[in-house]
């Protein structure tokens, strides 16, 4: 496979921006290889400008749920630009894609357009500190909600790639109200409130966390939260940037059955531009401004081109069929990658649902985030090398969940299998020259 050219690039991008890469997820430092520089895209396809061409299960990290360049995505925002691009005014798009997430997720009667998923959460924390009158929030080891200050600490995503613990840059103070507790264990949520009184204001978490690979919650785990938020008078926060649109029509909540107070939304609610929102209940969303005291602005917020590829993709996810394709295309490449690490005798443990999927070089179970910091990530190295060679682009880091769109295809499953399957015989002929 050539890549002169993405070397070249990288060189070139490294000279004038901090490691060549404007977001850490992006560097494939970690996996030992050079990032390769994307051309174009098309459905379930990227290419490279060396030419080489890929069957993409990264999606622009999500948000690609009916493919890239998809052609009503690509009139919708063809009719919007030729509009005007941005008028720092109201639009109807703007209200019109609010509207579409109210109906599908029946928790949010209000709803707030913001530009990046680290805003939603930002200002959802705002809020739920404002609403209850306390400042202490509690979140879970391995989970990313986004790279403001207070909430860096025992992130997932780029943070557990680079082995980062927190930031520098970020004050002590900022972060000395966080709490942590490991994902899925309800005894350590418990212990908190019993510890800090009165203190917490909310409980934000990944629903089904996909920043330190993909871990699926306990059965009762988030029921359990919901419980004892309501016991102790804190909000609960899902943090659906991931699975919001993606898991169901109706997000994770829809699937496990919990309502949050406040939920936060990302890539697919943008269809692939730079969107996010946070809303929940009427009388928490009304205290932000101009309506409350609450106050979160910002110039590009519901931007009209990306209201249009937003709205668009809600309307064309409502079609009947629309996630019982994706759940069944996720289901089969999950099942037959778990399949084939048996035939070698590999450990590998997979995780699914909907359009998202995720693995680990780890017997199982995987419930939380020091279970995947077990995972073997020189046998992740390995694979991820021959997978990409095979022109298959994941994650270039372990602790990522990957994702299927509706422009992948039965053939394009099965192609990545057999690609897997001659990549995870390497992988145990590795394993077994290292004993």
């Amino acid at each position: 496979m050539k890549t002169q050219r993405s070397r070249k690039e990288f060189k070139r991008a490294q000279r004038v921006i901090p490691g060549g890469v404007n977001s850490p997820v992006r560097a494939f430092g970690s996996v030992d290889q050079t990032p390769r520089f994307i051309a174009r895209a098309k459905g379930a396809r990227l290419w490279d400008v060396d030419g080489n061409e890929y069957i993409d299960y990264v999606g622009s990290w999500g948000p690609m749920i009916l493919g890239h360049a998809d052609p009503g995505v690509l009139r919708a925002l063809r009719a919007a630009a030729a509009r005007g691009t941005s008028f720092g005014a109201p639009t109807e798009l703007e209200t019109e894609l609010a509207e579409l997430v109210c109906k599908r997720v029946p928790s949010v009667e209000r709803v707030r357009m913001v530009s990046s998923g680290t805003e939603a959460t930002m200002s959802a924390l705002r809020l739920a500190r404002a609403a209850t009158g306390r400042a202490r929030v509690l979140k879970f080891e391995g989970c990313y909600h986004g790279h403001a200050d207070a909430l860096l600490v025992g992130a997932g995503s780029g943070v557990a790639t680079l082995g980062i613990p927190g930031s520098p840059g970020v004050p002590a103070a900022f972060t000395e109200l966080t709490l942590q507790a490991p994902y899925n264990d309800l005894g350590a949520v418990r212990e908190a409130f019993s510890r800090w009184p009165g203190e917490i204001a909310c409980v934000i978490v990944e629903p089904i966390a996909g920043n330190m690979g993909m871990v699926l919650p306990q059965p009762g785990f988030l029921g359990g939260l919901r419980e004892l938020c309501d016991c102790h008078g804190a909000l609960l926060i899902l943090d659906e940037v991931m699975t919001g649109f993606r898991v169901a029509r109706g997000g994770a909540q829809s699937l496990y059955d919990v309502t949050p107070d406040l939920t936060t939304f990302g890539k697919v609610v943008g269809g692939g531009l730079p969107a996010a929102a946070y809303g929940g209940r009427a009388e928490l969303m009304t205290q932000m401004a101009p309506e409350g005291p609450v106050y979160q602005a910002g110039t590009l917020s519901g931007n009209p081109l990306a209201m249009a590829a937003g709205c668009e993709t809600l309307r064309r996810l409502a079609r009947s069929g629309s996630y019982e394709r994706l759940g069944q295309l996720t289901e089969r490449l999950s099942g037959g990658l778990a399949e084939a690490a048996a035939e070698v005798g590999v450990p590998l443990s997979t995780a699914h649902a909907g359009g998202m999927f995720g693995f680990f070089f780890h017997p199982g179970p995987v419930d939380c985030f020091a279970d995947a910091q077990k995972s073997d990530t020189e046998a992740f190295k390995t694979f991820f090398a021959a997978m990409l060679d095979q022109g298959i682009y994941l994650a270039p880091s372990p602790f990522e969940a990957a994702f299927v769109s509706l422009a992948h295809r039965p053939a394009d499953v099965e192609d990545t299998l057999e690609a897997a399957r001659r990549a995870l015989r390497k992988v145990a002929r590795g394993r077994a020259k290292s004993r």
